[in-house]
């Protein structure tokens, strides 16, 4: 995981993109759209994995991406999402996680245990 460069809470990631979006008067996509775009971002991700850790080639003609720039591209849209919605990704998170460390918390082979 590369460390340089700003880092940021999910709350700043979304007050920067909320600044952003807020300067158009189109504001945000309408959920439906904005789940198109998001279906379309993990897509390209997709692609991009299957390119670098698939058997598929990438075209000569085909633009360099990388799979951290299709990261950020899903994270932007997911952003806007949350936003649009008036959801808090750090509470989305939390409540996530806190379901899966109780959930799956034995089903996996632990490190420590031999």
């Amino acid at each position: 995981m590369a460390n340089e460069g700003p880092i940021y809470s999910t709350k700043e990631i979304q007050k920067r993109v909320d600044s952003y979006i807020s300067q158009f008067k189109e504001g945000y996509f309408s959920p439906l759209s904005l789940m198109a775009r998001l279906t379309e971002e993990v897509g390209e991700m997709a692609r991009e994995v299957n390119h670098y850790y698939g058997e598929k080639p990438k075209k000569l003609s085909e633009q360099e991406n990388t799979v951290e720039e299709e990261l950020g591209d899903i994270l932007f849209v997911l952003s806007c999402f949350a936003n649009s919605l008036d959801i808090d990704l750090s509470e989305a998170f939390e409540r996530s996680i806190s379901k899966i460390e109780t959930r799956d918390k034995d089903r996996w082979t632990r490190k420590d245990r031999q």
